[in-house]
């Protein structure tokens, strides 16, 4: 089996936790003793805990050595999901999801640090998209039919990771050449680089806000059986992959500006539209919509962030508050939704997209009128984008 292979497998296991964020808190809810907003904490901690791994081992992934972390990740996986699957106990079902949530953020770090040493990490990436959108959707659709509990969504996730565990031996125990570089120079473009971080950590928050209670908009408000509500995300999903194409096909052909900006608008409409969803057309309509343009935005907001430093330094920055942002938005989802209702919380977060657009759409039009080389920087999104997508 290729390396290349074991960091797809890899960057699959680490991100399926993200992917299965809707089925994992609306089960939270109806199995376990826990409000709404009780259980979107709960999938607001597992991927904050998965961002902090991030944080915390990304530029010492080569002097660990990939293959120790990745099996130190694989093995809190196992652990941490497996025993919340296994108990109805709440205190141990929120550290098992924050134990996984290490476990699944280390095992992504590992995976984005050798994916960046591929000669083809475009590619390697996309594998890794399809890859875990395919199993995501193979739950999605499968794990209605094997009854109710919070502890499946869980245990597929161990599974997985337990499956992959094996692969790491084509991982190298040590790289020789530490890739950190540290740079003395300042960041260049500074206010443009602080705006985009924040807007983006805003944008990450009001798709995840949205993301994190679809399940129990489709359940509850819909009023549509979870096997349902599965199928409709699994194309959701699909849609998701069409939107990495199209993405690539399109390539910087429209420029910076028109995509972040009219794509972030046409995005918060689907979310209007999905948030306020009571049958099955309108629902499937604003959710599979949605998933399709995110990834396209996504990949032009990553693209300017990369133009504003040609050694990527505001690619990762951003990266990193996308995730801070994505990491809250199931708590404030549920939040909001607990106090105002889903309707009202998906107008909230429409609006407040269309606010966010207009700061990025101008440092995208400043972006445009500079000379300033884009490289490709592997960047490790936010759970949600990349189930969308990153």
């Amino acid at each position: 089996m290729s390396a290349r292979t074991t960091l797809v497998a890899l960057f699959t296991a680490g991100y399926l936790a993200p992917y299965l964020l809707p089925t994992t808190v609306g089960r939270l809810d109806s199995g376990l003793p826990l409000t709404a907003t009780q259980s979107g904490a709960i999938g607001s901690a597992l991927l904050l805990s998965s961002a902090a791994a991030g944080f915390l081992l990304a530029s010492r992934v080569d002097r660990i050595g990939p293959r120790l972390l990745a099996r130190l990740g694989l093995t809190l996986a196992v652990l941490g999901y497996g025993g919340a699957a296994l108990t109805h106990s709440v205190p141990a079902v929120v550290a098992g999801a924050m134990v996984g949530g290490f476990g699944s953020g280390t095992a992504t770090a590992v995976a984005a640090t050798g994916i960046a040493g591929r000669p083809d990490p475009h590619r390697v990436t996309t594998y890794g998209l399809l890859g875990v959108s395919a199993l995501a959707g193979a739950v999605y659709l499968t794990v209605p039919h094997l009854g109710p509990g919070h502890g499946l969504p869980f245990a597929a996730i161990a599974l997985t990771a337990l499956a992959v565990w094996p692969l790491t031996s084509r991982l190298t125990p040590s790289t020789a050449v530490d890739r950190t570089v540290h740079h003395k120079t300042p960041l260049p473009h500074l206010r443009s680089g602080l705006v985009l971080a924040a807007a983006l950590m805003c944008w990450s928050l009001a798709q995840n806000s949205l993301w994190g209670v679809s399940g129990r908009i489709g359940l509850t408000q819909a009023h549509l059986s979870e096997v349902t509500v599965g199928a409709v995300f699994a194309v959701a999903l699909g849609a998701g992959l069409l939107g990495v194409v199209a993405a690539s096909a399109l390539g910087p052909r429209l420029g910076l500006a028109l995509p972040i900006g009219a794509g972030t608008a046409v995005i918060a409409a689907c979310i209007a539209v999905s948030a306020s969803a009571r049958d099955l057309v309108t629902f499937a309509t604003g959710e599979i919509a949605w998933n399709a343009l995110y990834p396209i935005v996504l990949s032009y907001v990553i693209g300017l962030a990369a133009s504003l430093d040609g050694r990527g330094r505001w690619a990762v920055l951003v990266g990193s508050a996308s995730s801070l942002g994505t990491a809250a938005g199931p708590l404030t989802g549920s939040v909001l939704s607990a106090a105002a209702g889903f309707p009202v919380m998906g107008a909230m977060l429409a609006a407040g997209l269309v606010v966010i657009a207009v700061p990025m759409t101008v440092v995208a039009v400043g972006a445009g009128r500079r000379s300033l080389p884009v490289v490709e920087i592997p960047v490790e999104t936010s759970a949600y984008e990349t189930a969308t997508a990153a």
